[in-house]
Order: structure tokens, then C-alpha cells, then sequence
């Protein structure tokens, strides 16, 4: 159902979304409500699909934006930590930290510098993503995201939004127990959806789901 949930605005993108059963929780539909994507896409912003955003890398489809956040939705408590990995141009980052709340922590990843700067700089087009910028609230910092950012650990939830090579031990390491990871990873010419659960006693569980298409999860592009 996703070809059939974009729309003219952010609020009929996320009541589409809504309405054909990719957004299931009323918690996910008004985090989704509260950041307009077009602070975040540069063309369609209100279409279900993917968009580049320059240097190789894209902004996901709204759709799998909601996934995501419906996955990691037990482990994104007010005062929750957060790893975004492959934060790109910040929009699920801002989704995510509106779920943790102001006494959350949503740190973005992306091993682009441009990137990096320009999720910033979208987050800013609100006065809501600029005071959780400057309280602390949301950050974004330049690093190679398959060794996950050990500064910021440990995360009740650390979200993937490149496919991964290989399940990277170093992001399950990275969890509190418990806590979840949703990492796509590359099988072949098939990538998947994980959901890799760290348990209260550290013993670590994966759920393979669906298929999906990702950018790779790999070194900084060559300019």
C-alpha cells in the first residue's frame, strides 16, 4: 500500500500512512506529523519513495520511515538514547527525537561531512528542531557508522538506515539489555530488514523480515 500513501502535504503523506496500516500507533503518527518532510527533501517531499540527496546517499521512503519507527517504538521511552546511524538529511533523526522527548538523547550519524551539515541546517528550518539542537536534545557527528559511536553508549535503540555488509557486532555491543537494533543487511544480491533484540541478560536475538533496498553501509564516497 505504500505507492498509494503519498500525498499534496505532510498531513495527508502521514494520514495516508496512517490509513493503509504503515503507520500503526498514535504515538508514530504524531512524531511523523510534527517534521515536515520538506525541511528534509529537497523535490516531492510528500511522495512514498525514496529521494537522493546527494553525494550517493538518499532520504528513505516515508513508508519505511514509519517501519522503523514502529519497530523501535518500545525502546523509544521519554529519556530514551538513540542512535541514528546514517542520519543523512536529518528527518528521521527529528522523527525520533520527538518520540525520546526533551529528556531524550538522538545522536545522527553519517560519515559525510556535507551530510552532516546539512541535517543540521534542515533541523533549523523549525524553531522545534533548532532548540533541540541547541539544548543538546539532537546532535550530528561525522564517523564511520558501523562501529556505531561508542561516545554516545549505551542505546536503548540504535537505527540503520544503510545496509550493512554484515551484522556488526561492535552496534549489538552498543545496546543497553535491553535494547534494539533495525539494521538492514546485504544477503547476496537480497538485502533484509534485522530487528536484533539485546535481552535483559545479554544474549542477542535476530528476526530476519523483509526484503528492501538500501544504499550501502561502506567508506565515504570519492569526491
Amino acid at each position: 500500500m505504500a505507492w498509494r500513501s503519498s500525498g499534496a502535504t505532510n498531513a495527508a503523506l502521514v494520514k495516508n500512512l496512517a490509513d493503509n496500516g504503515l503507520i500503526k500507533s498514535d504515538r508514530v503518527k504524531e512524531a511523523m506529523l510534527k517534521v515536515d518532510r520538506a525541511h528534509y527533501a529537497p523535490a516531492t517531499p510528500y511522495e512514498d519513495s525514496p529521494q537522493p540527496i546527494g553525494h550517493q546517499a538518499t532520504i528513505s521512503a516515508p513508508h519505511m520511515h514509519a517501519s522503523a519507527c514502529e519497530s523501535l517504538l518500545p525502546y523509544l521511552h521519554p529519556g530514551a538514547r538513540v542512535l541514528d546511524i546514517g542520519s543523512g538529511s536529518g528527518y528521521l533523526t527529528a522523527v525520533l527525537a520527538n518520540l525520546v522527548g526533551p529528556s531524550g538523547t538522538v545522536i545522527g550519524v553519517d560519515h559525510i561531512q556535507p551530510l552532516v551539515t546539512l541535517a543540521e541546517n534542515n533541523m533549523r528550518k523549525s524553531e522545534e528542531g533548532k532548540q533541540m539542537l541547541d539544548s543538546g536534545q539532537v546532535k550530528f557527528i561525522k564517523a564511520d557508522g558501523r562501529k556505531g559511536w561508542k561516545e554516545g553508549a549505551l542505546y536503548d535503540a540504535i537505527h540503520v538506515g544503510a545496509a550493512a555488509a554484515e551484522h556488526h557486532k561492535e552496534l549489538t555491543d552498543q545496546l543497553k539489555s535491553p535494547g534494539r537494533l533495525f539494521v538492514p543487511v546485504a544477503e547476496g544480491w537480497m538485502q533484509h530488514i534485522y530487528v536484533v533484540d539485546k535481552n535483559e541478560d545479554g544474549s542477542v536475538t535476530k528476526e530476519k523480515q523483509y526484503g528492501v533496498q538500501y544504499v550501502p553501509l561502506t567508506d565515504a564516497p570519492v569526491e
